[in-house]
């Protein structure tokens, strides 16, 4: 059989530990749903961003062999930003014969606009990491922070360019992080500002600001989302705690190319795809500058 060297690789712990992971996940919906709803209500699933749909059948797969019972009130909703990937959850659907327990919203979370009273689970499983982040770097003696915009030339040459007049979302999340973040945390900043000055004055073309920090804005207009039309929700998330081959910054991005099915790691986030050979691909993740 040929294989197609462009074709998507998932490295997810879904991917990797199936279907013992999406069991894991079945027993925690199950046995807090059966502690705190039934049979009162429904056991509504809600997920984002499923993949290939192998959670999805797992789950399920679980939940019918386990606890027919709970199965019975088992509704699982897919919220799925792509076209193809949409279809192919469908057909695993149909193949695992939970078709009439699935429906796939083929829409961006971030057009979502009906609201669900009823109390669900909603599943974020490695998509945070994936949400558009913006870079922020800080005047190591001011402590003033500025984000990170890009210009593109005429030749589509990318430049770095940095600015103090931060957008709304940025500077909101910022301030919360502000009040609500836990002491020690890692930061640009972290540390006494005596050494940063010492540092600045003893290290000959030292840089007048930080190391980049990527910001996970995208994730607050998914946490108003879920306030504003999931009242009743509760979130379970998972996600990489690191990844390796990462861009120089605190919470920066992986950006790779991909080459007959090899990830290949490089080191600045502005790169462009490439066009000319179909085997190649760029992957940015974790960045919106």
């Amino acid at each position: 059989m040929e294989i197609n060297p462009i074709r998507q690789l998932w490295h997810t712990p879904t991917e990797l530990f199936k279907p013992y992971y999406g069991e894991a996940i079945a027993r925690y919906l199950v046995e807090n749903y059966k502690l705190t709803l039934f049979p009162y209500s429904d056991l509504i699933i809600y997920e984002m961003g499923a993949g290939n749909g192998t959670m999805m059948s797992n789950v399920l797969d679980h939940i019918r062999d386990t606890e027919p019972d709970v199965y019975q009130r088992t509704k699982y909703r897919v919220i799925e930003i792509s076209e193809s990937l949409a279809k192919i959850q469908r057909e695993k659907a149909a193949a695992g014969g939970h078709s009439e327990k699935i429906v796939i919203v083929n829409k961006s979370i971030f057009d979502w606009d009906t609201y669900v009273s009823d109390p669900c689970f909603f599943l974020a499983l490695e998509v945070l990491d994936n949400f558009a982040h913006d870079v922020i770097r800080y005047d190591p003696q001011t402590e003033q922070p500025l984000q990170g915009i890009v210009l593109i030339d005429a030749a589509g040459d990318f430049t770095e360019f940095y600015t103090p007049k931060l957008d709304p979302t940025a500077e909101r999340y910022l301030r919360i992080r502000q009040k609500v973040a836990r002491p020690g945390h890692n930061h640009p900043l972290k540390g006494p500002k005596l050494i940063r000055r010492l540092k600045d004055q003893l290290i000959p073309f030292s840089e007048n600001l930080t190391i980049p920090e990527y910001i996970p804005t995208k994730m607050l207009g998914f946490f108003d989302i879920l306030r504003e039309h999931f009242p009743a929700h509760r979130l379970v998330v998972s996600d990489f705690h690191a990844l390796p081959d990462a861009v120089k910054g605190i919470n920066a991005p992986v950006v790779q190319t991909r080459y007959n099915r090899t990830s290949i790691p490089v080191t600045t986030p502005f790169v462009r795809t490439l066009h000319t050979t179909p085997q190649i691909s760029v992957e940015m993740r974790l960045m919106k500058i």
